[in-house]
C-alpha cells in the first residue's frame, strides 16, 4: 500500500478558522485531540492535519471557546524574533514582528562546493573553502548583531544551513541571544529579499503539516 502524501502549509492565525473549515468540508467531521506540539484533526475520511503554533505561549496563551480559536489568537500574537538564514550562497537577518520584518540586511557571500579532487589541490581548497566559510560566518553573525541590537528579541529562529546558522548563533557578538529559545529550523533556498518576506510571514503562522487519507 502506498504511503499517504504529507505537505506542509502555513496559516497566518487569522486565517485560521476558515483554513480549518474548508479542510472538514473537503473530508469530513473532525475529532480534535490537543497534543503537546499543537493541535491534531483527525478527518472521517483518514486524513489528518497537525496544527502548531508559531511559538510556545510562555504564560500568555491565546483566548477563544475552542481549541482552533484558541491557537489562532496564539498565533496572532506579537512577538518579536530575531532570523538567521544563512548557506554557502548568501544570508539574511532580521528582526521580524507581524509577520514582517521590522530590520533587516540581506547580501551575498561565496563559499565554494565541495571538490572531487585529490592530492595537495584538494587540502587545498579545503582550506580555502573552509576560510571561506568562517569568513561567512563571522559576517553575518556581525550583522545580525547589529540587525538585533535595539530590539527586544523573544526568540531565534535559524534557517538554511543548519552548520552554518549553529555556528552563526555561536558567535560571541551574540552570545546575550544564547539563551532564548529557538523556533524549529526553517528550510529555505540561498536567502534572497523574496526568501526573507515569505520567511517572515511562516514564522509567524501556524504550522500545518497535512497528511492525505490512505489511498
Amino acid at each position: 500500500m502506498p504511503t499517504p502524501e504529507s505537505r506542509v502549509a502555513f496559516v497566518p492565525g487569522g486565517r485560521l478558522p476558515g483554513w480549518v473549515e474548508r479542510f472538514a468540508a473537503s473530508h469530513g467531521t473532525l475529532a480534535e485531540e490537543e497534543l503537546d506540539g499543537g493541535l491534531q484533526l483527525s478527518a472521517d475520511d483518514g486524513a489528518v492535519a497537525l496544527l502548531q503554533p508559531p511559538w510556545p505561549a510562555d504564560g500568555r496563551p491565546g483566548t477563544g471557546t475552542n481549541a482552533v480559536a484558541r491557537l489562532a489568537s496564539l498565533a496572532a500574537q506579537s512577538r518579536t524574533l530575531g532570523l538567521v538564514l544563512v548557506r554557502r550562497g548568501g544570508y539574511s537577518v532580521a528582526v521580524v514582528r507581524d509577520g514582517a520584518a521590522l530590520a533587516s540586511k540581506t547580501g551575498t557571500r561565496h563559499v565554494q562546493s565541495r571538490t572531487a579532487a585529490g592530492g595537495w589541490s584538494q587540502q587545498r581548497f579545503a582550506r580555502r573553502r573552509a576560510n571561506q566559510a568562517d569568513a561567512l560566518v563571522e559576517a553575518v553573525a556581525g550583522h545580525a548583531g547589529r540587525i538585533f541590537a535595539g530590539h527586544r528579541i523573544e526568540y531565534l529562529a535559524p534557517g538554511g544551513d543548519r552548520t552554518l546558522a549553529e555556528q552563526v548563533l555561536a558567535e560571541p557578538v551574540l552570545k546575550r541571544y544564547a539563551g532564548l529559545t529557538r523556533l524549529p529550523f526553517l528550510d529555505v533556498p540561498d536567502p534572497r529579499a523574496t526568501v526573507l518576506k515569505r520567511a517572515a510571514a511562516d514564522l509567524c503562522s501556524v504550522r500545518i503539516l497535512v497528511t492525505d487519507p490512505p489511498v
